[in-house]
């Protein structure tokens, strides 16, 4: 959703990766790119890695995306599990819905048929072969883990924690067969930061105060 608002559509498979002077030589036309153009217009804004037409949405529109974009990722975001806020299949619905509903403000004809947002949001993107194949685990593969040890299915949280509604615990989700994931680190990141900086000093201190002294003979 960033990328879009930066640069646009994306551009179609025959065209994406070739030099403007490709496109030329080939007389290859981004069809598309004409049809679904942005409401109120828009600046030409080069994509760096040649995926997008580079036709930047006004600023309206950049940000009712990037706003929708922010609500979205906060309706799902981690900090809720300290609100005490539990993410439902529901919940995870209503953000794709926003995002949907903002695309349609800014492109009223849609996105391309080619574009992988518009296939997000149809359920129809093709992973194989990519990176983010790896992070989708279906329903029948998936394995829950609490405290390195499997739990079954069938089984409840009750089942391995007792019934203290005040316990929190990290569950993780893992493919099956890829035995128990990493465990949490002892200190958090911040912790961890905070001492390296103390030992950082710490070494400083000691560089100084190993230093030979200097003495000044005066005659």
């Amino acid at each position: 959703m960033e990328e879009l608002a930066k640069h646009g559509t994306l551009l179609p498979p025959n065209i994406m990766g070739l030099t403007d002077e490709q496109v030329e030589e080939l007389k290859l036309v981004d069809e598309w790119g004409e049809k679904c153009v942005p409401s109120g217009g828009w600046t030409f804004n080069k994509d760096p890695i040649g995926r997008r037409n580079g036709r930047q949405p006004n600023e309206h529109m950049q940000d009712v995306i990037k706003r929708t974009t922010e609500e979205a990722k906060t309706m799902v975001s981690k900090k809720q599990v300290q609100a005490g806020v539990c993410l439902t299949q529901k919940m995870v619905q209503d953000a794709l819905d926003i995002l949907r509903g903002a695309i349609l403000i800014v492109y009223p004809m849609n996105l391309p048929p080619h574009e992988v947002i518009r296939h997000e949001f149809e359920n129809t993107e093709d992973l194989s072969g990519m990176q983010a194949s790896l992070e989708v685990i279906e329903v029948t593969q998936a394995q829950l883990w609490f405290s390195g040890k499997e739990m079954y299915r069938g089984k409840k949280m009750a089942d391995y924690l007792g019934r203290n509604e005040k316990t929190k615990v990290i569950v993780k989700l893992q493919k099956q067969g890829q035995g128990p994931p990493g465990r949490e680190p002892v200190i958090s990141e911040e912790d961890r930061k905070q001492m390296m900086l103390h030992a950082y000093r710490r070494q400083e201190e000691l560089k100084v105060l190993e230093r030979p002294s200097l003495f000044v003979k005066l005659k």
